[in-house]
């Protein structure tokens, strides 16, 4: 997109030169939003409870990213990244709005043996135009980003052109359990007080964006969330993660007659989904689910949630926390 400059990405790696005490002990002394095992017994504390499920890293274990390029928006101090090397990726980039935990990044790399690059990339949109030097990448975590936003469509416009073809997009986010075409508007803080929380996607209008940017969704988790008073007890609330396989032919299967219109007429497709980018990538190789095949047609998300079973609660390996010895 005209007027769009990379930004210098930054590399992180591991130092010859272990951090000293003190320094680990101010770093971890900090706020933290995942908890972190910095030393045997020593972690960090992130705002999360210990067994609260972490989706999209139970997705991501299913996908077998050894030998990959992976790329992780929203990352925070890292903890997909550097889970994304362990489990053998070849090139991990990092990204954020804004460098706010690049030293907290820093560190981690060095405890974890791990290297990737970072990126603070500025509002969310038009990430093809703002990470094109990088190429394309056979699997993309965007997970906790699209309630975030003012424009969730244009986050994913903007980001589809990087997938491979037939590479594997995780989207995680809040969603209503409903069976319109809707977005949920976060009024006043109805679902969350969270000042940068906007849109509760319902599920069908999640699969419908998933298909319209030439993507099948094939395998899912949902945790439940009780309903806030201000939102009504008849608005089931909850967090999807989705992993979505990108078609081969991109164009080749809209979700109805209208969407395969609105790929060739509309002006904000065509001019914010970068059809050159996305019709040149190479094809991934990328397994899932131990290299079975895909459920034809992908999956029905409002069916497949209301089969369960929900995910309520988990063991730590399953959680917000990192430890030394974890590798997905």
């Amino acid at each position: 997109m005209a007027g769009v400059r990379p930004v210098p990405a930054v590399t992180l790696f591991l130092s010859p030169f272990p951090m000293k005490n003190p320094e680990l002990e101010a770093i971890a002394g900090r706020w933290w939003y995942y908890s972190v095992e910095l030393a045997p017994g020593w972690r960090t504390r992130g705002i999360y409870p210990d067994d609260m499920p972490m989706l999209p890293r139970m997705m991501m274990r299913k996908a077998d990213l050894n030998g990959m390029d992976c790329l992780d928006i929203g990352s925070m101090e890292g903890l997909m990244p550097i889970l994304m090397r362990r489990g053998g990726a070849n090139r991990v980039l990092a990204t954020d709005a804004v460098p706010h935990c690049l030293e907290k990044m820093r560190l981690l790399p060095e405890i974890y043996r791990v290297d990737f690059q970072f990126r603070a990339v500025g509002l969310m949109y038009d990430l093809a135009a703002k990470l094109r030097d990088f190429g394309g990448f056979d699997f993309i975590n965007l997970s906790g980003v699209l309630y975030h936003v003012f424009s969730p469509m244009h986050v994913v416009a903007g980001l589809r052109p990087l997938l491979k073809k037939n590479g594997l997009m995780l989207i995680s986010t809040n969603v209503v359990r409903r069976a319109d075409y809707s977005m949920a508007f976060n009024r006043g803080g109805d679902f969350q007080s969270e000042t940068n929380t906007f849109w509760y996607l319902s599920i069908p209008m999640l699969e419908y964006m998933v298909r319209y940017f030439n993507m099948t969704p094939i395998d899912c988790l949902y945790q439940p969330a009780a309903a806030s008073e201000e939102a009504g007890a008849e608005t089931q609330a909850g967090y999807l993660a989705v992993m979505c396989r990108a078609n081969d032919d991109p164009g080749s299967a809209p979700p109805d007659p209208w969407a395969a219109q609105s790929w060739a007429q509309s002006w904000e497709y065509r001019g914010l989904c970068d059809q050159d980018l996305m019709r040149g990538q190479a094809r991934s190789t990328i397994r899932y689910a131990d290299g079975g095949p895909d459920p034809a047609g992908g999956i029905d998300l409002l069916a497949r949630v209301a089969e369960g079973p929900d995910v309520v609660t988990a063991g730590i390996a399953d959680s917000h926390v990192l430890t030394l010895d974890a590798f997905s």
